[in-house]
């Protein structure tokens, strides 16, 4: 049988290709295989530099008749970590289970959207597989959707593949997803000796009294779609090696979750202005921002394939991390639909065997829907 058929083989194939993140080589050598042979347009490159990159990416196209659907996935992984029943690079099936790191996120599904491409020869397809979505993503989705702009590549749907459904295959599909900013405050002072406070002055009262203000604020209380944006104090640091000595700084960080009501920027804005009377300085980093897929026809399609093949009706949310989702949605409408979650990054991560045929079988019949 052709590897490219059968979701299982081709995903242990991905999986025996060590790609701990940032992922080169060996295992974009096993898509390309994989890809040509159906039709597919195959493009690697490779970009950027150290200390995120050099990262390679692939962006495999086929023309066809319909509206144009992009698979989006990742084939980097985390590192394994110790105390596995067996190689975490086997992709080895033992019983029902097909084992190996990235088994679930998410060599799995991308090899299911493979075998599922094969039995849709016609349809319009983009793959846009990166080697850097577990890392830093500096040059990961966001190089792929240059590249594709570059190309005139311009899906009408896009379909993310992460690992989302929670108990049994097809209970969850993500139509949006919370945004992420980073938040680092620093507090100048003026060092000294603890004995002569007056002749010093300690920024850790400050600090502290402004994180009690921030721990305090409510930014809203959520809303259809969304829970509530949390805003969580992750690092104080101070540093002082005496214990006789007022320091010269204090710093700390946060990391706030934030939905469709608030934007990254305005969030940065807000703690720069809350800090300024505590004579504090903010830097911010955004991740990404909120969005979401309003429940309409790209969903639907989803969702009836999936109880089409399983019976199961979907939950519609937007709960859990940040995924490159953020990114492509700017492209078009974004769902993420894929394997159970429960053993990603794990320990002994599996995926059963009969999901995978299954998650073939609904990518086959979303593959179609859309074209029709």
């Amino acid at each position: 049988m052709d590897v490219a058929t059968d979701p299982v083989a081709l995903a242990a194939a991905l999986i025996r290709a060590d790609s701990v993140t940032p992922a080169r080589g060996s295992v974009f050598d096993v898509l390309e295989a994989a890809l040509l042979p159906l039709g597919f347009a195959v493009d690697r490159f490779v970009i950027g530099e150290a200390p995120d990159g050099p990262v390679e990416n692939l962006l495999a196209t086929r023309d066809g008749q319909g509206r144009h659907l992009a698979f989006a996935g990742h084939v980097d992984v985390v590192p394994a970590g110790n105390g596995w029943a067996g190689s975490p690079w086997s992709g080895e099936v033992r019983g029902d289970l097909l084992y190996g790191r990235g088994a679930v996120d998410m060599k799995g599904a991308v090899a299911a959207f493979i075998a599922a491409a094969v039995r849709a020869p016609g349809a319009p397809l983009t793959l846009v597989i990166t080697g850097d979505e577990e890392g830093p993503a500096t040059y990961g989705t966001l190089s792929l959707i240059d590249r594709m702009a570059a190309r005139g590549i311009a899906p009408d749907l896009c379909l993310v593949g992460e690992p989302t459904s929670a108990v049994r295959l097809g209970d969850m599909v993500k139509i949006g997803r919370r945004g992420s900013v980073n938040i680092w405050i620093e507090v100048a002072g003026r060092q000294g000796h603890v004995a002569y406070p007056h002749l010093a002055d300690n920024p850790v009262p400050r600090l502290v009294a402004l994180l009690a203000a921030i721990d305090a604020i409510v930014l809203d209380h959520g809303n259809r779609w969304f829970q509530p944006s949390n805003i969580e104090i992750t690092e104080i640091e101070v540093g002082n090696p005496a214990t006789n000595l007022i320091p010269a700084a204090a710093r700390a960080r946060l990391s706030i979750r934030f939905n469709d009501e608030q934007s990254g920027a305005a969030l940065v804005d807000r703690i720069r202005a809350f800090a300024a009377p505590y004579r504090a300085t903010v830097t911010g980093r955004i991740s990404g921002e909120a969005f979401l897929t309003r429940p309409g026809d790209w969903s639907r399609i989803i969702t009836d394939a999936i109880v089409a093949r399983t019976g199961v009706v979907a939950e519609l949310s937007t709960t859990g991390g940040t995924s490159d989702a953020r990114f492509l949605s700017r492209l078009c409408p974004t769902v993420e639909f894929g394997l159970l979650n429960a053993t990603m990054h794990k320990v002994d991560e599996a995926v059963a065997v009969a999901d995978l045929h299954a998650l073939t079988d609904i990518y086959a019949d979303i593959i179609r829907r859309v074209a029709a």
